[in-house]
């Protein structure tokens, strides 16, 4: 098997002083599980011309959509809650026009937390702005930065017949560190995996389309967790077919 190309959409990396040239970044654990899973990462700048966009896009065997801080709620139709909050505008702009190509070309995506909820808005879908606010009696589902990000939140229970389903089982232990999650579920996709307390973890497109969405990070479970790297690997095997 020949190894696919894996495009990942970068960040804005702010952390420099705002003298510094613009620079965009993407964390290394999301690297880590692509390549062990078999996949040649590359990372995709920002602000690069539709046209430079499109072609580096065509060379791709697939997407994958990293977490993040939170989308602007203008991509759903929405107005921005007090909470929402790490909003980067090139970010939502580049990643909505990848996620559209891709969806548009059947082309495999795997969305990671923000990746996921990126996914289900790019497809016509919106988000729950807070959970602890918006959804009644929630479990504790953002651990940052009090917990290690290898740390088992909760439970998931994942929907029959799913991608996910296939890959993971009937059911999960996952790591938590979000404050978001999906709200309608996107036309042409169902939840595939739920939260005890009713959140939904997970989305998938319900055709022979590979694009799937989880709301935890399993990026940092790919070592303790077989069943984590079986969903990188699963990912990696449909883009290379």
């Amino acid at each position: 098997m020949n190894a696919p190309l894996i495009g990942i959409p970068t960040f804005h990396d702010k952390t420099s002083p705002e003298s510094m040239p613009e620079r965009f970044s993407m964390s290394r654990p999301y690297l880590h599980a692509l390549e062990l899973a078999g996949a040649l990462p590359v990372l995709l700048p920002l602000a690069l011309g539709l046209t430079t966009l499109r072609r580096l896009y065509a060379r791709l065997d697939g997407l994958f959509m990293a977490g993040g801080g939170d989308l602007s709620p203008a991509c759903y139709h929405e107005q921005k809650y007090d909470k929402t909050e790490g909003i980067d505008n090139l970010r939502d702009e580049t990643e909505m026009i990848l996620l559209r190509w891709a969806l548009e070309d059947g082309k495999p995506i795997l969305g990671v937390c923000r990746g996921s909820q990126g996914l289900n808005v790019a497809a016509g879908g919106t988000l729950v702005q807070d959970v602890s606010d918006f959804v009644p009696n929630a479990l504790r589902h953002q651990y940052f930065p009090e917990k290690p990000r290898n740390y088992v939140a909760h439970a998931i229970k994942t929907v029959e017949n799913t991608h996910l389903a296939g890959v993971l089982g009937e059911a999960g232990q996952v790591n938590s560190f979000h404050h978001q999650a999906v709200g309608n579920v996107a036309p042409g996709f169902v939840a595939a995996a739920y939260a005890p307390d009713g959140v939904i973890e997970a989305v998938e497109y319900v055709g022979a389309q590979f694009a799937v969405g989880v709301q935890w990070h399993p990026e940092s479970l790919v070592d303790t967790d077989a069943t984590m790297l079986a969903l990188f690997k699963k990912f990696v095997d449909v883009t290379a077919a």
